[in-house]
């Protein structure tokens, strides 16, 4: 339980992020963020937050005098920036964007049929970057060779891009919690890596 995921709003009410339950217990208590009560929008610190009685039906915390409810969503008293992050450029993150598929083709083959193709060769100066690197099929990646687009004939389904950051990127669906989506724009709940 305290390593569920807990919404981080900074002091203007904007989604920066998520911390595990368990950090956010530790911000509460330090008075550097407020639990949001979703369904009335109240503020509590800790000792407000922890005489909230508890249903057992809802997630809670349990220490030897306490019973303390999950805190889903916390809004931090003075962080107030709107961070500026990039998605990481790595092999994982790009299969995700490219949605398994290759970009040649179109074909979703088994991950070990895709490999990674750099749109400009890297043997002509060609960066390895999110701009310049595609998932390929083997048979197009070999068809492409060390060629360019138009070299080989083959063309792109989709041009490369950065994909944009959201907070929710990392996190399961599953743990996506109903309480955080009045906090939440559509666009963030919309966000693919493929975009």
């Amino acid at each position: 339980m305290l390593d569920q995921p807990t919404l981080v709003l900074n002091r203007h009410w904007v989604p920066v992020g998520t911390i595990s339950v368990r950090n956010a217990l530790c911000l509460i208590y330090r008075e550097a963020a407020r639990v949001i009560l979703p369904n009335d929008y109240s503020l509590h610190d800790f000792d407000s937050w922890a005489s909230l009685a508890v249903n057992e039906d809802e997630p809670a915390i349990s220490t030897v005098s306490l019973r303390i409810k999950v805190p889903e969503v916390v809004l931090l008293t003075r962080y107030g920036a709107f961070p500026r992050r990039r998605v990481t450029f790595s092999r994982k993150n790009l299969y995700r964007r490219d949605l398994y598929t290759c970009q040649y083709c179109g074909a979703k083959p088994a991950i070990q049929d895709l490999s990674i193709d750099h749109v400009i060769p890297r043997s002509r100066r060609g960066k390895s970057n999110w701009e310049n690197c595609v998932l390929a099929c083997l048979r197009c990646n070999r068809r492409k060779a060390n060629r360019t687009l138009k070299e080989s004939g083959l063309k792109l389904h989709r041009q490369p891009k950065e994909p944009r950051w959201s907070p929710f990127v990392t996190i399961p669906l599953a743990q996506r919690r109903t309480s955080w989506e009045q906090f939440i724009s559509n666009e963030y709940w919309n966000v693919e890596l493929s975009e």
